[in-house]
C-alpha cells in the first residue's frame, strides 16, 4: 500500500469485493504509444529523451515500486541485450532496460527501445535463455511496430464507439457496437503476442541462446500464475503477462514449434551458472519499505503499525490498499489510507457522503488500542458494510469490511481485525527484512521437501520450490545441482 486511499465510492467498494472486473489488466506487450524512449547499444549509449517520455517513465516507475538498483544484474542484461541487438534485423535500434523494484512477473516496452522487466519476473527465470526469451519478445514488439498498430487501432475504437453513442438511443445497438469493437482489439493483440514470440525465438536462437527458453519460461510462468488462484486482480503491479493474453498452452505450442525450426547445436545456451550467480541475493515479493504481508498479518515498518486479518482470510498488499478475502468469497475487506482534515471528527468523515448507503443513526465512537475511531454501518444491493476510521498520528485509516450477510461471525471478523491494530516495537521495526532469493548447492539426503521446507514467507513452499527451480511434479533435485531457495 503505497499511496493515498481512493475517494470515489465506486471504485472503493469495488476494490472491497474484489470485483477484478473494475482493475486494469496487466500486460506483457506494448505499454502506452504516448511515449517512448531510447538508449542506443553500444558504443553510444546516450538515451534521447522527451517531455513525454519523462512523464511515462515516471509513471512507470511510481505504478511498480521504481527502479532496482542491481550492479550484476544490469551487467547481465546489458551483455544479454547487446547480444540479441547484434543478432536481430535492426542492428541499429536502439534500447535500454529498467529492472522494476515489483514482485510481479511482467516485462513491457516502449515504442522507441525502453524496455522494463521486474525483478519478480528475474527471480522466476531459471538461466540466461529464459531471461532472454522475455527480453527478445519485447524488442520484437518494438521492430514489429506493434505500438504505432495499437495506437491506430485504438483510436479507430473510440471513433466507432463515440458515432455509435451519439447517434443511437439503442442501448442493445450500442452494447454490440461496443462488443464487436473491443473484439476486434483483443484479437490483434492475440495476433501481436503470436507475432512478437515467433520473431523473438528467432532472434534469441540467432544469438546462441536455447530457442526453447520461451517455452519453458512460460511454462513457468502458467504454474506460477496457478500458484496465486483466487488472489485479487486489482494491482497493476500484481499482474503477470498471461493475465491478458492468448492461452498459454497454445502459447507454449507456439514457442517449441517456432524452436524447433531454430534448433541446432550452435544454438543452445542456457547459461544457467552465470545467471544464478547474478540473481543470489535478489529481492523477492514485496518490499517491506511499502508495507509487506506474512501470512495473515499486514505489518508497514515505514509507517510503523500492523494488524491480523480473521481466520480463513488471505490477504495481498496492491498499490492503493490492502485487499482481504475469506476462503469461499462471501467476506472481504480493504484497508486504505485517506486525506482527513483535522478539524473534521471522524464520525462526521464517515457521514460524509464518500459511501453510499451509511446509516448515519449507527455512527459510534471507538478508542481503538488508544487511536481515536469511529465505526458506521452501511447497506448495499448484495453486500453489508462494516466501515471504521481511525486516527494513526496526523493519518486516518479506513477498514470497510463486506459480507453477503450479516452474521455474528462477520460482526466479530471485523471488531476483532481492528483491535489487532497496533504500533509496531521498534524491535518489530529493525527485524522487517525483506525476502530474498538465496542460490545453494544440493547436498546429499536433500529432497524437494526437506529444501522446501527451508523457505521463509512463502505459501505453498514445495510446489513454490518447484516452480522457481523448474521442476516438474516428478523431479528430484540431484546432489551439486544448484537451486534457488527464499529465505528471511
Amino acid at each position: 500500500m503505497t499511496g493515498r486511499g481512493l475517494s470515489a465510492a465506486p471504485m472503493l467498494i469495488c476494490a472491497a469485493l474484489m470485483l477484478s472486473a473494475c482493475g486494469n489488466a496487466g500486460r506483457f506487450e506494448q505499454a502506452s504509444p504516448t511515449a517512448s524512449a531510447a538508449a542506443p547499444t553500444k558504443p553510444n549509449r546516450v538515451v534521447q529523451q522527451t517531455p513525454a517520455t519523462e512523464r511515462e517513465h515516471e509513471r512507470i516507475l511510481s505504478s511498480y515500486g521504481g527502479a532496482y538498483d542491481d550492479p550484476k544484474l544490469e551487467a547481465l542484461i546489458g551483455q544479454t541485450v547487446d547480444r540479441l541487438v547484434a543478432a536481430s534485423d535492426r542492428p541499429d535500434q536502439a534500447y535500454k532496460v529498467t529492472i522494476l523494484n515489483s514482485g510481479a512477473v511482467n516485462a513491457f516496452a516502449l515504442p522507441t527501445g525502453q524496455l522494463y522487466v521486474t525483478r519478480g519476473l528475474i527471480a522466476l527465470a531459471s538461466d540466461t535463455s529464459e531471461l532472454s526469451s522475455v527480453l527478445s519478445h519485447e524488442m520484437a514488439h518494438v521492430l514489429a511496430k506493434h505500438a504505432s498498430i495499437r495506437e491506430d487501432q485504438a483510436r479507430q475504437a473510440a471513433v466507432v464507439t463515440r458515432v455509435v453513442t451519439d447517434m443511437s438511443s439503442d442501448p442493445d445497438l450500442t452494447a454490440l457496437a461496443l462488443a464487436k469493437t473491443k473484439l476486434t482489439m483483443a484479437s490483434f493483440s492475440r495476433q501481436q503476442e503470436f507475432e512478437a514470440d515467433g520473431i523473438g525465438v528467432g532472434i534469441a536462437a540467432r544469438a546462441h541462446f536455447d530457442p526453447y527458453g520461451a517455452a519453458r519460461f512460460l511454462t513457468a510462468m502458467e504454474r506460477n500464475a496457478a500458484l496465486k488462484v483466487g488472489r485479487t486482480a486489482l494491482d497493476p503491479r500484481a499482474q503477470d503477462f498471461l493475465s491478458s493474453h492468448p492461452a498459454t498452452p497454445e502459447r507454449v505450442a507456439n514457442a517449441q514449434a517456432t524452436a524447433r525450426q531454430y534448433s541446432s547445436p550452435e544454438s543452445n545456451e542456457r547459461d544457467r551458472e552465470t545467471y544464478l550467480a547474478a540473481i543470489d541475493n535478489i529481492v523477492y515479493g514485496e518490499d517491506p519499505s511499502e508495507g509487506f504481508v506474512r501470512g495473515r498479518r499486514f505489518l508497514h515498518p515505514k509507517l510503523g503499525f500492523t494488524f491480523t486479518a480473521p481466520d480463513t482470510f488471505t490477504l495481498d498488499n496492491t498499490a492503493q490498499a490492502v485487499i482481504g478475502v475469506r476462503e469461499g468469497g462471501n467476506q472481504a475487506m480493504r484497508f486504505d489510507v485517506v486525506r482527513v482534515p483535522a478539524e473534521q471528527s471522524l464520525g462526521d468523515y464517515l457521514n460524509s457522503g464518500w459511501m453510499e448507503g451509511v446509516e448515519k443513526a449507527s455512527t459510534e465512537d471507538l478508542n481503538i488500542n488508544g487511536f481515536p475511531a469511529s465505526a458506521a454501518t452501511a447497506h448495499g444491493d448484495q453486500w453489508q458494510f462494516k466501515v471504521y476510521a481511525l486516527r494513526f498520528g496526523s493519518d486516518v485509516y479506513r477498514f470497510i469490511f463486506a459480507a453477503k450477510q450479516k452474521t455474528t461471525e462477520s460482526e466479530r471478523n471485523a471488531r476483532e481485525t481492528v483491535n489487532s491494530f497496533r504500533r509496531l516495537t521498534l524491535e518489530e521495526i529493525q527485524s522487517a527484512r525483506p525476502l530474498r532469493i538465496k542460490v545453494i548447492n544440493v547436498q546429499p539426503g536433500d529432497t524437494v521437501e526437506s529444501l522446501s521446507h527451508r523457505m521463509a514467507g512463502v505459501d505453498h513452499p514445495a510446489d513454490r520450490f518447484r516452480v522457481l527451480n523448474g521442476l516438474d511434479v516428478h523431479a528430484q533435485v540431484k546432489p551439486r545441482d544448484r537451486v534457488k531457495i527464499v529465505v528471511d
